[in-house]
């Protein structure tokens, strides 16, 4: 019996693979727990269609990836918070505020979570912060902390 492997299977293959295994091992074991599919002609061609589209998505989010890094480049984000007496700022910028920051003035929609902040950002100035986009894509953001 042939089965197209549609999960990683410790000493028969990894995802993608076609295998000739006995009936049994294919039947009761592969195909019922979910790691394999009867390698028929349809179900070949569908792998490869899905495998093909899962390709053309990755290749399009590193697009838009690469285009973010972009406007990154000639973007500068300015934050405005309130100064202390002493020209520091109440509590730091968090990434949470650089987020909607960015969402709000430029449109762009970023998790908070790829923001590093090397040092608490706790007075008026610029600052480069670096994000993780994905897919190894990093940009630098250079933001203005502006006193209120």
């Amino acid at each position: 019996m042939k089965v197209l492997l549609i999960k990683d299977v410790k000493s028969l293959g990894k995802v993608g693979e076609i295998k000739d295994v006995k009936d049994g091992y294919g039947q009761n074991f592969l195909v019922a727990k979910g790691f394999a599919k009867l390698a028929t002609d349809e179900v070949i061609e569908q792998w490869k269609q899905e495998q093909a589209q899962k390709a053309e998505d990755e290749a399009n989010e590193i697009a838009r990836l690469k285009e973010i890094e972009k406007q990154f480049g000639t973007l500068k984000l300015v934050i405005k918070h309130k100064l202390g007496a002493n020209g520091s700022l109440y509590g730091a910028v968090t990434k949470d505020e650089i987020a909607e920051a960015l969402k709000a003035q430029e449109g762009i929609e970023i998790d908070k979570k790829t923001i590093e902040i090397k040092h608490p950002i706790k007075t008026a100035g610029n600052f480069e912060i670096s994000v993780k986009l994905g897919h190894g894509i990093h940009a630098t953001l250079n933001l203005e902390i502006a006193g209120e």
